[in-house]
């Protein structure tokens, strides 16, 4: 056997580490040596220029060395962590009671049936269930508790009824790497079918027919979805039809079923251009047809509504139009405006309802939920919100002639609600508001949104909330957070669990940074390709503004973001490593010039045009001159809590692994640098509702342990 290189101060002496009276003063630990990984040097060569990568040999995700390291990483971090042991408990403890455990959805109502899903005390997954209109059984489709007993991960992943109400499609994923099974079950008899679809991304629409599903499989390297498939219940899956295959690898597939039930479409897109197909739902056998063939940059999505189809599409409209036409003549040369460009209001959706129009919008960074009646748009209104940050958007919507329109509403300080909104006489009904158990009260809390001008000019919003006793007199500690990829906008929401912050005495801020798109389509492309550096100094920026307005205590400001937000945390702590006392990476992308030069790593191939393709020179540059892996340097770095799962589909564990060992190599200074692989999960971390808390107490507890923040600072 091999001799695995890591050299480790004896496990054994654990024990010695830490007195609790010591606790949240790292001068007073014994010094634990952490895990140095081996050094197995693998050179490269692109466009000339020669690098080497030490770690690389970490990417064996079976290999005996790879596990034995990240279990040392693990044991590492534990014992780093023992002297808040006791308040990494009390911190589960203490998110885990302010979830009311016995609890209920609100139910929706499709052909006859209310559907919801139910959790039960001291249990840690779902129940689906749903009653007959007019009748109050009750009917469990899926006890999940039940079908996760024999696997250590477990989760159901999109779940379909048939027409006739009597089949359940769902799909379920027991590794955690988003590799899904779908299986099939008659709600009549109860009865799990035979019927077993494996290797599925998890996407399942139903025909007409009640015996036909359409579903889309995943490449088994790359889980890059690009094949539909048709399925006959009753029939093994290798006699299944081959409907579509994408052939072009910088695009995936799926299928939907339309909100009418009449059409399936099938999607193709890129991260900038989609194609369209449909199919009449109960002529399954037949020929799917293309709406408008894929054009480089043209991206549209389809609703239908009577003989036409609706198009949220952005020909010639950077923050996307609303425009239709004739099912029998689907090409753009026919498509008419409904709602024109606006340069000032990205379009980001519509509900089609008999009589009314229902349209996401985006403004100022804000979303708006806009009513426009048919008959006369100018009769239209939004709906009203009052917090000065606030998330809202609209929920399930399956009912087609109803003047009833179901949307949620969160804030930093309001609990996720739902509710029902009367279009037409413009009242609202409070349906559910998510109950926070304890003394949880809004008005001890402050919410503001502020813009902040960075150093091009632009400016950017932050949501920001803390207790109403908090002086901004540069005192107290911040967690700053940002994502800013993807044209993903991350909106001020509510967190019960971020109340253990808040109530400590921290400021939470949520900086809405370029390559997101709250601010509109302009605001996605100044953060993504070779303008991919404005995501980083906007967030830099962004903390010196709070530092200097008093918000934060310069020597207290910590930072987190996960997956692209961790490619975030990755850059910023090379710019100006000293702005940060902390920072937590979540399986952060790190690793960006050997995963994008990699074709057979999930995603990769698909996300050219939000990183570029650094097989062509010019993208190879800027990336590398970002990159946070390839930009270490021998120098200070903050104290760094660093998480990832072994069967991350998304970020591949070993780049936070291999960002970690060299860390450790370069780095000057005495600061933590943990890294916590949880060696049964993927990128979303734990199954269960309660599981995931413990990943939530283990980076609070690492903040507070920096902070100096242990005990809790509130004053009613």
């Amino acid at each position: 056997m091999r001799q695995l290189l890591i050299h480790l101060l004896s496990l054994s002496a654990f024990g010695l580490i830490l007195s609790c009276n010591d606790a949240l003063d790292n001068s007073k630990s014994a010094i634990i040596q952490p895990p140095m990984a081996e050094k197995r040097p693998v050179n490269f060569t692109e466009h000339g220029y020669a690098r080497t990568d030490n770690y690389f040999w970490l990417r064996g995700r079976e290999d005996e060395d790879v596990l034995s390291y990240l279990r040392a990483e693990n044991e590492y971090t534990e014992a780093s962590l023992a002297d808040v042991k006791d308040l990494r408990a009390s911190l589960f403890e203490e998110i885990k009671g302010r979830i009311k455990q016995t609890d209920m959805s609100v139910p929706f109502t499709r052909r006859g049936y209310s559907y919801f899903s139910r959790f039960e005390e001291g249990k840690e997954y779902p129940f689906y269930c749903r009653t007959k209109s007019g009748e109050n059984i009750e009917e469990i489709m899926l006890d999940v508790n039940e079908l996760a007993k024999p696997y250590s991960f477990y989760s159901v992943g999109s779940q379909t009824v048939s027409k006739n109400n009597a089949l359940l499609a769902y799909a379920e994923d027991t590794l955690s790497r988003r590799i899904y099974t779908l299986r099939f079950k008659n709600l009549v008899s109860g009865e799990l079918l035979s019927d077993k679809l494996t290797e599925t991304s998890g996407n399942c629409v139903w025909a007409a027919d009640n015996e036909t599903v359409f579903y889309s499989i995943q490449d088994p390297q790359t889980l890059r979805s690009y094949r539909i498939y048709r399925h006959k219940l009753g029939t093994p899956q290798s006699d299944d039809s081959l409907v579509y295959e994408e052939s072009d690898d910088t695009f995936s597939c799926y299928v939907s079923l339309s909100k009418s039930g009449e059409y399936i479409f099938i999607y193709s897109n890129s991260t900038t251009t989609s194609e369209v197909r449909y199919l009449d739902a109960s002529k399954p056998t037949a020929l799917f047809q293309v709406i408008q063939p894929r054009t480089q940059g043209l991206e549209y999505s389809v609703s239908d509504f009577g003989s036409d189809f609706y198009l949220v599409n952005n020909d010639g409209a950077k923050n996307f139009k609303l425009s239709k036409t004739p099912v029998t003549k689907t090409e753009k040369k026919n498509w008419t405006d409904v709602i024109a460009h606006r340069d000032d209001v990205f379009l980001e959706g519509v509900e089609i309802f008999r009589d009314i129009l229902v349209v996401e919008e985006r403004a100022a960074g804000l979303n708006g939920i806009r009513i426009m009646p048919w008959k006369n748009f100018a009769d239209e209104h939004y709906i009203t919100f009052n917090d000065p940050a606030y998330a809202a958007g609209l929920t399930t919507n399956v009912e087609f002639d109803t003047q009833v329109l179901r949307y949620t509403y969160t804030s930093l300080t309001t609990p996720n609600t739902v509710y029902d909104y009367d279009m037409k006489l413009r009242t609202q009904t409070l349906l559910k508001q998510q109950e926070v158990i304890g003394n949880f009260d809004p008005l001890n809390y402050v919410s503001e949104r502020i813009f902040i001008t960075v150093r091009d000019g632009a400016k950017v919003p932050v949501s920001i909330v803390y207790r109403k006793n908090v002086e901004k007199n540069g005192k107290a500690p911040l967690l700053l957070y940002g994502y800013g990829s993807y044209g993903n906008s991350m909106d001020a929401y509510f967190s019960s669990a971020r109340l253990s912050l808040l109530d400590r005495g921290f400021v939470f801020a949520i900086a809405h940074i370029r390559g997101g798109q709250e601010m509109g389509r302009v605001w996605y492309e100044d953060g993504k390709l070779l303008n991919k550096k404005n995501t980083f100094t906007d967030f830099i920026d962004c903390a010196d503004h709070l530092i200097a307005e008093k918000y934060a205590d310069p020597n207290n400001v910590f930072a987190m973001g996960g997956s692209a937000g961790g490619l975030l945390m990755g850059a910023v702590v090379n710019m100006r490593p000293e702005l940060w006392k902390g920072v937590v990476a979540q399986v952060p992308f790190v690793d960006v010039i050997n995963t994008m030069l990699d074709a057979s790593i999930p995603l990769t191939t698909g996300e050219y045009d939000e990183w570029g393709n650094p097989n062509e020179k010019q993208y190879y540059d800027y990336i590398m001159s970002y990159s946070p892996y390839d930009n270490i340097e021998a120098k200070a770095y903050p104290n760094m809590l660093v998480t990832t799962g072994l069967h991350d589909s998304q970020v591949q564990y070993w780049e936070p692994a291999k960002w970690v060992a060299k860390l450790r190599e370069l780095k000057t200074d005495n600061n933590l640098l943990l890294l916590s692989t949880n060696m049964e999960t993927g990128h979303g971390g734990a199954s269960g509702r309660f599981e995931s808390l413990k990943e939530v107490a283990l980076e609070y507890a690492f903040i507070l342990k920096i902070a100096k923040r242990d005990k809790l600072q509130t004053i009613i």
